[in-house]
């Protein structure tokens, strides 16, 4: 763990916004990923963070990744260049899925060389993977529930229960290979329940097409969701994971192979952001102080993913409720209106833990404030 005297230094010799990615935190969250779901290969979302000292971290820990743009997959492929071309190729097909269920033409055609594994949830999907990456296999997304997820995605992506089959079925018969299913029940899920039904719904599928007469189906992709301990209400991950296990060992025989795509998991808590109080007012009696930091940059996470990341102060003393705006003229740039603040002066630093997923990747350059520095400790 990083620990606040680090913190000043680092903010003392980069100056500040900054943004610190601690790799052994990084590591810590991949092992503990792998021991409380052996069976389950660990494909790193790399939305949540597309930094690329943190996909060859996990790709030296032996992670594999999902990617929903050829950006993305191109961050991967560029940082695992050391290995033999043909022996990449290969590494390829096994460790990465692009998991986008709507891919552009453009995009299917860069793929195709790859033979990449993707997903798809539609008819249209079928003949665009077609024409444009015949060689691709194919995983199924279907629509699952999304109960208390914090960011839900099941009104976007998924194929109905009903039609599943039938798509399978359609796509073998374009001359394309199903190789599986997959699903996501909600980014930051709590309820476990949701597991439960997509498990068992992916069960009831893969029983169905056998039954009418497709078997090459090997593989189950459950997706993300797992919760990052943001707060105490958030249950230890090992027992979502004793959940998981008992359903998948339950339904599934040991030779279908399990992936799993944590995002959130594996970053969220690795990074911390800094920042310097660049402005003090009292509006209406509360007092706010203005940062050099804000929703367009590290914390846009409050905006997009329905996140809120407690502000902390290096110093002490009493403290009093307080509201926090990031540096952009725009009124819409308000990290919090309720933080527990003492009474600091311009130039003081505040910090935010647990703040390394749907952050940093976000960032944007408006009103021409850059996103904050990262560095990386613990490589």
């Amino acid at each position: 763990m990083v620990t606040k005297s680090t913190l000043k230094k680092l903010a003392k010799e980069h100056g500040t916004p900054l943004f610190v990615v601690d790799h052994d935190e990084l590591r810590r969250n991949y092992a503990e990923f792998k021991k409380y779901l052996p069976r389950v290969q660990a494909y790193f979302a790399v939305k949540a963070n597309s930094l690329p000292a943190i996909v060859r971290t996990l790709y030296k820990a032996g992670a594999s990744f999902d990617v929903a743009s050829m950006p993305e997959f191109m961050i991967v492929y560029e940082n695992i260049k050391e290995m033999p071309a043909k022996q990449r190729q290969d590494w390829i097909w096994d460790k990465i899925i692009y998991a986008n269920p709507i891919k552009a033409t453009e995009t299917l055609e860069q793929l195709d060389q790859y033979k990449p594994l993707v997903t798809f949830d539609n008819s249209e999907e079928i003949k665009k993977i077609k024409r444009h990456a015949p060689h691709a296999g194919l995983a199924l997304r279907l629509k699952v529930p999304n109960t208390g997820a914090m960011v839900e995605l099941s009104s976007k992506f998924g194929a109905a229960p009903g039609e599943a089959v039938d798509l399978i079925l359609e796509a073998n018969k374009a001359g394309l290979v199903v190789e599986g299913l997959s699903f996501h029940v909600g980014s930051q899920t709590t309820n476990f329940e949701n597991y439960v039904q997509a498990i068992n719904l992916a069960a009831n599928i893969f029983k169905e097409a056998k039954d009418r007469g497709y078997k090459k189906m090997n593989l189950l992709d459950i997706g993300g969701g797992f919760p990052a301990p943001y707060d105490a209400s958030v249950k230890p991950f090992r027992e979502l994971a004793k959940v998981i296990n008992r359903e998948i060992d339950r339904l599934f025989p040991k030779e279908v192979q399990i992936l799993a795509e944590p995002g959130r998991f594996l970053v969220a808590t690795t990074a911390t952001a800094i920042s310097k109080i660049i402005g003090k007012a009292v509006r209406d009696g509360k007092l706010c102080y203005y940062i050099n930091d804000g929703v367009y940059h590290t914390f846009s996470g409050v905006i997009f993913d329905h996140c809120h990341y407690h502000l902390k102060s290096f110093k002490k003393g009493a403290t009093q409720i307080c509201s926090v705006f990031g540096p952009t003229c725009d009124a819409l740039d308000v990290v919090s209106m309720a933080e527990n603040l003492p009474d600091l002066q311009l130039g003081d630093l505040l910090y935010s833990e647990n703040i390394g997923a749907y952050s940093h990747a976000s960032s944007t350059y408006f009103n021409g404030f850059p996103p904050a520095k990262v560095v990386h400790v613990n490589q």
